[in-house]
């Protein structure tokens, strides 16, 4: 079967013909990416007690969210090819030891700069740590039914830890104080290090070396007598430009678009970003970002959705949907997080249950399409309700429909921009995949937010929610650009 044997033509260690062992190599992989991903909300609810306790002056608080995302967004695509030239396994062990360790320090810092530098270190690691775990599972299980269904759980458990961090939170805070939302992470990332190191989890490639063959200009992977080289003039012009872009957006939207700051940050995360190209199309031996991936037209397109798809459905839905509960129907933040529930329990059972099934009777293009088209739906009944729709009509109803056109969405379009990545290349697509969901939604929260009145207060959620339907009717659009591939029984 494809990728499940070595260039060599022995099986990777850790691969199995039958047994339980790639699905517990899911296992890790999904429980170290949740963590990842209830990080990026798991704080909110937690902010105004981190005010009080540390002393944070005005405008200094959010940071504690926005260092996170800088350093995670823009680490990304580093994150994916050190996956490559590393070993998908070694680099998940280090990514999850940074992002353990530091929130170990943020969980006992005294002062606003070490939580901040700790919130750092946690977006870092969570920046390797996530693409490692998409390549891992790609790396376990070979193209189709079985990774389809493994892609469906990985997508729905990161789509749960955003909506888990929002109850999480708020339980946390409210019985064990502030500091337990980070220190949470703790025994859970010991216990994953002690299972990546005792499991047995899937090597990465290598290619062998051929003494008459030179090797490619683009390399894809070294080989056993070679050193990997680190693409450092793209690694460097690659964070920067995702850095100054994130820190532009998260400016943006609290001092404006046309503040000095907010403009500096953009052209030059734009102009980096531009140097990078050129590094990686002209220059670098063994790129960050391989060219040859972009020719690839699921990944190419596939991403263009995900960009488009995560300006709705990353943290912009949690954002708006936390401000409308607590604002318009006047929830506490306990009860706003637990209002979330639902929102969990239909991606989940219907992106494990429900789109494997069709992915293997339905090309993927069709489901994407549906699952967008349902979504903006979803987004254009949320739009029309009030405070006298109550949670039933206001809450329940659109969370029901949106939340259903997710699932039939992400597992597809995860699969799409998966598919045909040489094996030595799955970091690379994984770093690029989970960046283009990131700059979607900071890209997405801060264009929606202008249109919302008050960031600290949104109170035009109908021109917001019908923008997010918008966009998601363009995503639609676009989606048809996909090749028809399904997934084989």
């Amino acid at each position: 079967m494809p990728g499940s044997v070595r260039a060599d033509g022995r099986r990777p260690r850790g691969s199995l013909r039958r047994g339980g062992a790639p699905w517990r190599v899911l296992a890790l992989a999904c429980s170290a990416q949740f963590l990842v991903v209830l990080d990026v909300s798991v704080v909110n609810v937690a902010l105004p007690a981190v005010r009080d306790s540390l002393g944070f002056r005005s405008g200094g608080l959010a940071w504690v969210a926005n260092s996170y995302a800088l350093a995670f967004a823009g680490c990304l695509l580093l994150g994916g090819r050190l996956a490559d030239l590393y070993g998908h396994r070694r680099v998940f062990a280090h990514g999850l030891a940074l992002f353990t360790g530091a929130s170990l320090a943020g969980g006992l810092a005294t002062t606003p700069a070490a939580l901040l530098a700790a919130r750092t270190g946690q977006g870092l690691g969570a920046a390797v740590l996530a693409p490692a775990t998409l390549t891992l599972v790609t790396a376990a299980f070979p193209e189709g039914a079985r990774r389809a269904r493994a892609l469906a759980v990985w997508t729905a458990v990161s789509s749960a830890g955003g909506a888990a961090g929002n109850v999480l939170g708020g339980l946390l805070t409210e019985t064990l104080g502030w500091r337990s939302v980070l220190l949470v992470n703790v025994p859970a990332g010991l216990a994953l290090l002690v299972a990546a190191r005792t499991g047995r989890t899937p090597r990465s490639p290598r290619t062998p070396r051929s003494p008459r063959t030179a090797p490619a200009p683009e390399a894809p992977a070294p080989g056993p007598g070679r050193p990997a080289r680190l693409d450092v003039p793209g690694a460097v012009t690659a964070t920067a430009g995702a850095a100054a872009l994130t820190y532009g957006l998260s400016s943006a939207q609290e001092s404006g678009w046309g503040a000095p700051g907010t403009l500096c940050a953009l052209l030059g995360g734009a102009v980096a970003l531009a140097v990078f190209a050129l590094v990686e199309i002209r220059y670098a031996a063994r790129p960050l970002l391989p060219p040859r991936l972009l020719r690839l037209r699921a990944v190419a397109v596939g991403n263009a959705l995900m960009l488009l798809a995560g300006a709705c459905l990353q943290t912009p839905v949690w954002y708006f949907l936390t401000f409308y509960m607590q604002d318009v129907l006047g929830y506490s933040a306990l009860r706003t997080g637990l209002g979330f529930l639902p929102h969990t329990l239909v991606a989940v059972v219907v992106g494990v249950r429900v789109t494997p099934y069709l992915m293997r009777r339905l090309p993927h293009r069709t489901l994407i399409v549906t699952g967008a088209l349902v979504c903006a739906a979803g987004f254009l009944w949320q739009s029309r309700a009030g405070a006298g729709d109550g949670y039933p009509g206001g809450v329940l109803g659109p969370a029901v429909v949106f939340s259903l056109g997710g699932a039939l969405f992400s597992t597809p379009a995860t699969a799409q921009v998966t598919s045909g990545v040489p094996a030595a290349d799955a970091g690379a697509a994984a770093g690029l995949m989970n960046t283009a969901k990131q700059f979607g939604g900071a890209l997405g929260l801060a264009a929606l937010l202008s249109l919302s009145g008050d960031a600290a207060r949104p109170d035009d959620h109908t021109a917001v929610f019908l923008a997010m339907a918008a966009l998601l009717l363009a995503t639609a659009a676009l989606a048809l650009l996909l090749p028809r591939t399904r997934t084989p029984d």
